[in-house]
């Protein structure tokens, strides 16, 4: 009799775990933007306890470099159920920053869209995520005064309409943590210990193009950075080397395609020109900018490759390209920086400028030689086989091609409207 007991506890016990079993394979799945840190490590316990999911959390790699150490263990021992770490740092380079560089792209005449740029692939790339595992949501860690927000959920909608959107710091009544002691106590309450730090540092983002600073002493716009505290890639130019140092880069059609003479792909270019570029004080900008959500914010970039990429582009657009189109490029180039700016990198107008953009870049070929120099990109020769500069015209002495006296009936057209104006001026006088 105890035996038969025994044997029926047995069955419903195994009855209760397949039906246990059977119940969690039918949750509904949510995909967490995933980065180890304190908040979207507290996001997983407070997702399943507020909305009963499976959290497959996702890190897109664009190049955080070593802050993907260990995510695998920390996100499991914090109760996802899965992660996955899609490195796309050369779909990053090829298809979100050249775009940018071959327009000009400069939100604010300073800020490179670094972090911009890297949103909407970011956004993509949880969506696929999302399609695969058959989840029904999207969460993110994005705050509620950010930009970031706005170009995730805009990415979101535009691929996958269909999926909800969890943003945690806008869910007043479930979301209770307002610093980082609260999320650290909320975690160990969920039997999460980590060695997290409570102290309050620099907000900062970091792919393969740039890195981004905010709070502490550049809360206050009237505070001076404290470079020697906040510097990640490189030195500011006071500790760059006494001497410069002489580079070359290779464009093709408005694509880099060698440094000094070595054929390289896109991110490894990027990659010594960050190297390049941070140990010569490159690329070092201090900017307040107006955010999507209508607030000024105060921020620190470094973009050392960037910078150099970008400079090195406009010196050999402004030898190929003519003067129209350079001019109205300009007007596409800033366009353009807003929408990446806004998170509108999915509609129609991206697209449309984009294939004029594209299309200006056919002859953007040459070799551009550039001094890096305490955070100085100094000049040292630009040669393109498409080059709009003709020695025999633009030099002073007399060319063949170039007729000084041509010029005179030139300036009298140019200038008639002004003088008939002056005319009638001086016929209407009183």
């Amino acid at each position: 009799m105890e035996q038969e007991t025994k044997r029926e506890q047995a069955a419903k016990d195994s009855s209760q775990k397949e039906r246990v079993i059977k119940h969690n394979s039918q949750k509904e799945r949510v995909v967490l933007a995933y980065s180890g840190g304190l908040d979207t490590t507290a996001i997983i316990p407070w997702l399943k306890e507020n909305y009963d999911y499976e959290v497959i959390c996702c890190c897109i790699d664009v190049g955080q470099g070593n802050e993907l150490d260990g995510l695998e263990e920390r996100a499991k021992y914090s109760g996802a159920e899965k992660l996955y770490i899609l490195d796309v740092v050369d779909e990053f380079v090829d298809e979100y920053a050249l775009p940018c560089v071959k327009a000009g792209a400069v939100y604010e005449n300073k800020y490179l869209l670094g972090t911009s740029m890297a949103r909407p692939l970011i956004a993509k790339k949880l969506v696929e995520i999302a399609k695969k595992e058959g989840a029904t949501a999207i969460c993110h860690g994005a705050t509620g005064k950010g930009n970031d927000q706005v170009r995730f959920e805009l990415g979101i909608k535009a691929l996958a309409p269909e999926l909800k959107i969890i943003a945690p710091w806008r869910c007043k009544e479930t979301w209770k943590m307002q610093s980082r002691e609260d999320e650290i106590e909320y975690c160990k309450e969920h039997g999460i210990n980590l060695p997290f730090d409570a102290s309050h540092s620099y907000s900062r983002d970091r792919n393969l193009w740039h890195i981004s600073h905010e709070g502490l002493e550049l809360e206050d716009p009237a505070n001076a950075p404290n470079y020697d505290h906040l510097l990640v890639l490189g030195v500011s130019p006071e500790r760059a080397p006494e001497e410069g140092e002489t580079i070359t880069l290779t464009f093709e059609e408005g694509a880099p395609t060698a440094l000094n003479g070595k054929k390289m792909k896109a991110s490894d270019i990027l990659k010594e020109l960050n190297e390049l570029g941070g140990r010569h004080g490159i690329g070092i900008v201090d900017i307040v900018e107006n955010r999507v959500v209508g607030m000024k914010s105060r921020g620190v970039y470094e973009t050392p490759g960037g910078t150099i990429l970008m400079e090195a582009h406009t010196q050999l657009e402004e030898l190929i390209l003519d003067r129209d189109t350079l001019a109205y490029k300009k007007g596409i180039g800033d366009k353009f920086a807003d929408i990446v700016y806004e998170g509108k990198w999915f509609t129609p107008l991206r697209e449309a400028l984009q294939a004029f953009i594209e299309s200006t870049q056919k002859y953007v070929t040459g070799e551009v030689k550039i001094k890096l120099y305490k955070g100085n990109i100094i000049k040292q020769g630009t040669t393109s086989p498409y080059s709009l500069y003709n020695e025999s015209i633009a030099s002073f002495t007399t060319g063949e091609l170039y007729d000084h006296h041509d010029a005179e009936g030139f300036i009298n057209l140019f200038g008639l409207s002004l003088k008939v104006r002056a005319m009638m001026m001086d016929n209407t006088k009183k």
